[in-house]
């Protein structure tokens, strides 16, 4: 089984990797893809920088500062991964990531870094992905949130 892991560098994403760590230690057999979209650059971006080649590194060198505390989690259990920084609007990106990676499922947090959650307290990628994923979705809740 492949699983997408949608990693925003949230404490809700992280207790998704260790939802997803504690799956394959009571049996399940799994390797992970780690995702982190980058929203595109805003306007005030694109006339500061003048460069998309350099907003693009920036954007790459952030995603993966994101992820590399899920990564780390996932090595220290020696599970195999594949990790993804792109960019774009991340609800609709993550869907095509589960299906580019061939994704049998998803694991994401409740609410991400940046999440104005509704009122069922899921925010709106969460929303996205329930709407739109070609595969099941676990949602991971983080006590105290939501």
């Amino acid at each position: 089984m492949k699983i997408l892991l949608a990693v925003d560098g949230s404490a809700a994403a992280l207790a998704a990797v260790q939802h997803a760590v504690h799956l394959v230690r009571t049996g399940l057999q799994a390797s992970f893809v780690l995702a982190n979209v980058q929203e595109p650059p805003s306007l005030y971006e694109v006339v500061v920088a003048h460069d998309p080649v350099v907003l693009d590194q920036v954007r790459a060198a952030a995603g993966a500062d994101l992820l590399s505390a899920a990564e780390a989690v996932l090595q220290a259990e020696g599970l195999p991964f594949e990790s993804e920084v792109a960019g774009g609007d991340p609800g609709h990106v993550l869907v095509d990531l589960v299906e580019n990676y061939a994704c049998d499922a998803v694991v994401m947090g409740a609410r991400g870094a940046g999440a104005n959650p509704d009122s069922t307290g899921l925010g709106s990628v969460v929303l996205a992905l329930l709407q739109h994923s070609p595969v099941p979705v676990t949602v991971v809740r983080v006590a105290g949130m939501g």
